[in-house]
Formats: C-alpha cells, sequence, structure tokens
C-alpha cells in the first residue's frame, strides 16, 4: 500500500528540528553528561563540566543556540520504498525546512561556497544521506555539525596487517591531535571497512546513535569500552585543560571491506553532538 506524504510536511519536520537540535541537549547525552560531571577527577574539570552544565539549561530554558556555531545541517533520511512524496523534490523539501529553519529560528548562516567563501545566507545546502528501506515512514536524523570539531576528522587507510591495533591506535591518534581543538568533552565517532567515503559516512552516523544503545557485535561492544577507556586516560579533560573525561563516549560503526584494504574514519563531535529524531 503505498502512503503518500506532502513535501511540506517534511520541510516544516525538518525546519522544526534544526530549532530543536540547536537549542535541546538530547536526553541520552544529557545523561551520559551528568554522569561524567560525577566521574571528573579534577577540580578544574569538575568546574568546567558544570559550567558547560550551565549553558545547556540556559540555552533550553531561554530558547537560544547551545553554541554560537550552529552547525552546517547534516541530514540522515531513511525513506519507506512504500512512500510517495507529493509536491515539491525531497531535496528541495529538505533544503528548504533547513532554510526556514535557519533563518526563523535565527541561527547562525555558516555555509559558504568553498574558495570564493561566499555566504549562502541561509546555511543552505545540507548534507544529505539517503537510504531506502522497507516500510511506508521516513526516518529523520538532523545532527548540525559545527567545524571547530569537524575539522578534526582523520581517514586512515590501513593495510589489513595493521589489524585491530592499528585501528586502535588510529583513533587514539585522531584524539590526541584534535586535542582541546574539538571543544571537550567529545563524542567520537568511528566507521571501520566498506572504502574511503563508506568509513566516513559511518563516522558521521555513528555521533547519531542513542548513547543507551550497544552495538549488536560482540567485538564492537568491547572496542567501544576498552576505547573509551584509553581515550580518558589521555588527559585531555573538559575544555583541554586536564582532567579524566576527555570523552563521553566512542561510537563505532562497522561494514565488510576488500580483501586488500582496512579503512578507518574518526569523526569527533564536542560535548553537545547535537542531533535530533523524528519519524513521520
Amino acid at each position: 500500500m503505498i502512503r503518500t506524504i506532502r513535501a511540506e510536511e517534511i520541510t516544516e519536520n525538518i525546519k522544526e528540528m534544526c530549532i530543536e537540535a540547536n537549542h535541546i541537549l538530547s536526553k541520552d547525552m544529557e545523561e551520559v553528561f551528568l554522569q561524567s560531571a560525577e566521574k571528573e577527577k579534577s577540580s578544574l574539570g569538575k568546574q568546567i563540566l558544570c559550567q558547560l552544565k550551565e549553558n545547556l539549561d540556559i540555552a533550553r530554558e531561554d530558547l537560544i543556540p547551545i553554541c554560537q556555531d550552529t552547525g552546517m545541517a547534516v541530514i540522515f533520511l531513511k525513506i519507506g520504498q512504500d512512500v510517495h512524496i507529493e509536491g515539491a523534490g525531497l531535496s528541495d523539501a529538505v533544503n528548504q525546512g533547513v532554510r526556514e529553519g535557519y533563518t526563523e529560528g535565527y541561527l547562525r548562516k555558516s555555509v559558504v561556497e568553498p574558495i570564493e567563501r561566499i555566504n549562502t545566507k541561509d546555511n543552505t545546502p545540507a548534507i544529505i544521506h539517503y537510504e531506502i528501506v522497507p516500510g511506508d515512514k521516513i526516518d529523520i536524523t538532523v545532527a548540525p555539525k559545527g567545524f571547530g570539531s569537524e575539522n578534526m576528522s582523520r581517514i586512515f587507510m590501513l593495510k589489513p596487517a595493521d589489524g585491530l591495533e592499528g585501528v586502535k591506535e588510529s583513533i587514539l591518534t585522531a584524539v590526541k591531535d584534535a586535542g582541546p581543538n574539538a571543544c571537550p568533552p567529545m563524542v567520537v565517532g568511528v566507521g571501520i571497512g566498506g572504502t574511503f567515503e563508506k568509513c566516513a559516512q559511518m563516522a558521521k552516523h555513528a555521533l547519531t546513535r542513542d548513547l543507551n544503545e550497544e552495538p549488536s557485535i560482540p567485538y564492537v561492544r568491547e572496542l567501544e569500552k576498552e576505547m573509551l577507556e584509553k581515550v580518558n586516560k589521555l588527559g585531555i579533560g573538559p575544555g583541554g585543560l586536564g582532567g579524566t573525561v576527555t570523552a563521553l563516549a566512542v561510537n563505532i560503526e562497522t561494514y565488510p571491506t576488500h580483501i586488500a584494504g582496512l579503512p578507518v574514519a574518526v569523526n569527533i563531535c564536542c560535548h553537545v553532538n547535537r542531533h535530533a529524531h523524528r519519524i513521520i
């Protein structure tokens, strides 16, 4: 049975989600953030986490952006194969939602032409990832990505012989190189496998996973726990000023790869790790 969804409905949801993600920390992130404040052993680190928590409260209560960098809009769409979109094209509907969200929400417009640096003035175009899935619904995740952390992204094209130890070293290298620039405590998204572009997309998508959900693959679960512990032993700490909480989580996605390669991507996000999720 085909279900029709109006393009205007998609636009409206995207608009609301852009505003929501920039003002309100998701519940899973808030829970982990509060836990980290209790775990932090450095007095300065605790003080910084308390200040960050106060900032989050003010943003939510007064409906002002959590951070002045309201990011470039990254959209993940899982589109049911039984959905018919009526009206505007899907990409146009999504970009119109971003345009309205960033304009009506008074969010900073940060998107520019790459070489001439001319601002598009409405934060479009968005980065849109499409996936066709069974069903008659559209699953939407909006993840505004600031570039303090985005600039710290890394891709490592490892040799198969580098193995799991090579993967671990790559993650630690990326975090150490990021240092304070990614506004720690951070969330570390990791993509392992696939190809050059696939591992990067997985690393970005991993950041949107609910932190209360665990991977289904046993070795991935163990790797996440081990890497979180190792990252937090680096001593970078909140704000990069030292401490025991450098990361709130390490989220990993994997995909089969070629016999001759072992691609690894690391995409770091700051302590707010903004994202909003809806199903229409």
